[in-house]
């Protein structure tokens, strides 16, 4: 079985398809956690909404994004500031359980998916690991990312 790769790139036979299984879901998990929420007008749902706070500072002492005010562009995503940056997808009021709902949602291919971002302060960085199993074959499935802190 082949898969469509991502970004799609056009061949002389059509769209360019990617035979690992691995590289795929790694290619859509980077697009989910990578793309703001209500970006993409086929599926404005689409996304990761940490993204959508990028110009916001952090609370390093509550471990939550600063509310800088309520602004007509992030209206939908209010119940973003209440949630921990750090945290593990087992916990309803984080940023992990927001990025497994839209990963379950977004990658079907994976089954038993649990999230974990880790926040290390002196670093500037916010550590991102998925897992869970790979439906089709049921082999153990990990993906690690890195966002840069922007503040």
């Amino acid at each position: 079985m082949t898969n469509i790769s991502i970004p799609l790139q056009l061949n002389p036979k059509g769209l360019q398809h990617e035979n690992s299984m691995k590289r795929s879901i790694d290619s859509n998990l980077y697009l989910i956690i990578t793309t703001e929420r209500f970006s993409t007008p086929a599926d404005p749902l689409f996304g990761f909404v940490f993204n959508n706070l990028r110009f916001e500072m952090f609370n390093e002492n509550e471990g939550v994004v600063f509310d800088s005010g309520d602004t007509e562009t992030m209206s939908n995503i209010q119940g973003a500031y209440d949630k921990k940056i750090s945290g593990t997808s087992k916990s309803v009021n984080t940023f992990a359980a927001e990025l497994k709902a839209s990963i379950s949602k977004y990658e079907e291919r994976l089954e038993k998916i649990s999230v974990s971002m880790t926040y290390i302060r002196e670093e500037r960085r916010i550590y991102i690991t998925v897992k869970g199993v790979i439906a089709t074959t049921n082999e153990n499935y990990i993906y690690e990312h890195i966002l840069k802190v922007w503040n």
